[in-house]
């Protein structure tokens, strides 16, 4: 009997998009698995494969879609599927499909920690720290997942952030992370905290802009600086500041270590929301220290601590300072408090979240004695 032509050409075609995935070429693979699909609809290894290209093309909606009918047998296309549903913000549909991924397969580590991420932002968090174990014991990253556990524990004492998190948090962010943060937030951060500094007549001759990303800051501070140099640790959004124009030069690389490997004054180094991912200041306030010239000003926001705490890692995987904390931290540094203010950072399902706001002004440095 003779092979259906079509079928022949269909098959060669998912041949051609399996090397294509294989090799990375996502849009040449999807392309070949969408012409096999309209050779012969409805096919499940062909609606698997091209769901998947759709997930990573970031076609979320289509992707879940086309995933659908694979995922009801195969635990890693039923995970996939659970991420598309996530990023849709279809959650109780994505803890469904996590529960399926994991009835298939319970030794799926990401499955275990999405299921953790979920049950940590509505408020289960004994739930969570168990999925956390679990992802952990299937294998898990250790750090990340030693972090997300303190998150959900309120540590005395909480970890300072492993040094990936920070970066896929903001990669993965990037290209909406300015529209979602001045929109559905509602931040204002940045402006709140330049307020005071852009109403006044001193002039910089130059600033370091932490943790800069898409350059909300940078944008705000140019007209009043000789140069504005700014670091992120995301490589996208570094990208970003580095569109705009503002910024002298902008590396990508860990806030602390860059300050500390910097030679040059600065007369002002500005942390606009961005010591809500670094934990326990004392490092960066000696390294900042380090760079201001006397007179020189530290500027930064931070979220609020409960009362009587100095130090929190909530939740929201967000670390909150205590007052008196960030102004013994202060002394303790050659730092005197310019000006210590509390108002909104951002909103956070309807209502603000509050932050410290702190100009902290470098006081001469003293000589050893001998």
């Amino acid at each position: 009997m003779a092979t259906d032509p079509r079928t022949e050409q269909a098959r060669a075609l998912f041949a051609s998009g399996n090397a294509h995935a294989e090799a990375g070429r996502v849009d040449d693979a999807a392309a070949d698995y969408e012409a096999a699909l309209a050779l012969v609809p409805g096919r499940p290894s062909v609606r698997g494969n091209l769901g998947l290209m759709r997930f990573h093309q970031r076609r979320w909606a289509e992707a879940v879609d086309l995933l659908a009918e694979a995922a009801a047998q195969d635990p890693g296309m039923a995970l996939v599927r659970a991420l598309g549903l996530l990023r849709l913000n279809r959650l109780p549909q994505a803890m469904e499909a996590l529960d399926h991924a994991l009835a298939l397969d319970d030794s799926l580590a990401e499955a275990w920690s999405q299921r953790g991420h979920l049950l940590r932002e509505t408020g289960h968090l004994e739930e969570a720290a168990r999925c956390y174990r679990q992802a952990l014991a299937c294998g898990a990253h250790e750090a990340l997942h030693h972090y997300y556990l303190a998150a959900v524990q309120d540590l005395a004492d909480p970890p300072p952030p492993p040094e990936v998190y920070a970066q896929a948090l903001f990669d993965d962010y990037a290209d909406d992370f300015q529209d979602h943060l001045l929109g559905a937030l509602r931040y204002t951060a940045h402006e709140t905290l330049l307020r005071p500094l852009l109403s006044g007549e001193r002039r910089f001759a130059r600033v370091l802009d932490l943790g800069c990303g898409t350059g909300l800051c940078g944008r705000l501070l140019a007209p009043l600086a000789d140069a504005v140099d700014g670091v992120d640790i995301a490589p996208a959004m570094v990208e970003q500041a580095r569109a705009t124009g503002v910024y002298r030069r902008v590396d990508q690389a860990h806030l602390l270590p860059w300050l500390e490997a910097d030679d040059g004054p600065a007369d002002l180094v500005v942390a606009a929301d961005v010591f809500i991912y670094t934990g326990p200041l004392a490092p960066v306030f000696r390294a900042a220290r380090a760079r201001l010239v006397p007179g020189g000003v530290l500027a930064f926001s931070v979220e609020q601590a409960d009362p009587g705490r100095d130090l929190q890692l909530r939740p929201s995987l967000r670390y909150a300072h205590g007052r008196e904390s960030l102004v013994a931290l202060a002394r303790d540094h050659g730092l005197a408090v310019q000006a210590l203010w509390e108002a909104p950072i951002r909103h956070d399902q309807g209502r603000p979240v509050m932050g410290w706001y702190v100009l902290l002004a470098a006081q001469p440095l003293r000589r050893a004695t001998q």
